[in-house]
């Protein structure tokens, strides 16, 4: 005896076929356990293939078995894949108004709002979401890495102290920073700080504080940790392919913001968690936690003041792209207004987050023509 299938009985009319939901790509060039990846990414795979209302399932290929970082724009626009995570820093002549965004964040000393504040400017302001729309996708959210602080051999409580210093940093800002403290800024792979803290040819390194327990272990070498809050770095989490966000239904696009309302909660509030239980282990392996004294935090504050104002021109001269000063006014203040509503929230409640995100941005779009 033959045995039919489902939609086979259901062709023969015995049965009715359940509503199949519609398959997708998601790409991702971290690990599957990294906070990007695992927070945004699988999660949000495993919590929308059970939503009826979204109708979606994403299959996700992380470690960049499918399209590596630098090329995921391209995967998105050539609908390799439908959602990715992209890191603007690695095109920067294809995304430089997303990279303006990236010089600023340097003065950023919270990393939750200014990952919120990426999202509203990435998604509601024009110039940015047409630079994206440009490339071939649709900007739905952003990240902010923790901020950085000083981690190293020997303790910089005071400017003098870092003057001579070997210091690693990733360039930009940071580089300048650096130089500003008579400190030589050095340009090597994060998977060489480790070894070149024990080796002497680093005396520190600008890390975010994740850097102390997982990935690169910093603590096992690493003597103290400056809490100088020296700015984030961002990037996207969610650009999807315009096709495809313009297949689905209204109710579809309204169970998948839902989704990536959570996704960046997740992320973000995952991050901060890392960093806490990072700052309390070093502690308890006897590195010594400094707050920065007076003299280094004015000397941060005067720097990034002369930054932000002579970011404008060096933005046009250096990317050659039209005067940005609206562009960086307008980040600025949606940071502050995203720390104004994050005090009256559980910062540590993914649901609460997720519900700012949801009123104050995704429920502000219209969603008859966002993306068209």
């Amino acid at each position: 005896m033959k045995h039919l299938t489902i939609p086979a009985l259901a062709l023969s009319g015995l049965i009715a076929a359940p509503a199949m939901a519609d398959n997708y790509i998601a790409t991702n060039w971290l690990a599957p356990v990294h906070i990007l990846n695992e927070q945004p990414y699988q999660r949000l795979a495993e919590d929308i293939a059970k939503d009826k209302a979204a109708n979606i399932t994403f299959e996700v290929y992380s470690s960049g078995s499918l399209v590596p970082a630098k090329a995921t724009m391209q995967g998105i626009r050539d609908n390799v894949a439908q959602l990715g995570v992209v890191y603007p820093g690695y095109t920067p002549s294809e995304l430089p108004v997303n990279n303006v965004l990236n010089d600023l964040v340097f003065t950023s000393d919270d990393a939750l709002a200014s990952a919120l504040a990426y999202t509203e400017i990435g998604v509601m302001n024009d110039r940015v979401q047409g630079e994206w729309r440009k490339n071939g996708g649709i900007f739905l959210g952003g990240y902010s890495t923790p901020v950085y602080y000083f981690i190293c051999m020997d303790p910089i409580r005071t400017p003098d102290d870092a003057k001579g210093k070997k210091i690693r940093t990733a360039g930009g800002a940071q580089t300048n920073w650096v130089e500003s403290l008579g400190g030589v800024p050095v340009s090597v792979p994060i998977g060489d700080v480790y070894s070149g803290l024990s080796r002497g040819s680093l005396d520190c390194t600008m890390s975010d504080p994740t850097n102390l327990d997982k990935g690169n272990k910093f603590w096992e070498v690493a003597k103290s940790v400056t809490t100088l809050p020296m700015g984030v770095v961002m990037g996207a989490t969610y650009v999807v392919n315009p096709e495809f966000w313009n297949g689905l239904s209204g109710e579809q696009h309204t169970a998948l913001l839902d989704h990536l309302a959570l996704g960046l909660a997740r992320t973000q509030i995952t991050y901060a968690a890392d960093v806490a239980a990072a700052m309390e282990g070093s502690r308890e392996r006897g590195l010594e936690i400094i707050e920065p004294d007076a003299a280094l935090t004015d000397a941060l504050a005067s720097f990034q003041s002369n930054f932000v104002s002579d970011l404008p021109a060096k933005s046009v001269a250096d990317r050659g792209i039209d005067d940005p000063a609206a562009l960086i006014d307008a980040f600025l203040a949606s940071q502050k207004a995203w720390k104004q509503r994050l005090a009256g929230i559980d910062r540590e409640d993914p649901e609460a987050v997720a519900k700012l995100i949801r009123d104050e941005v995704y429920g502000k779009l219209d969603l008859e023509s966002f993306g068209k």
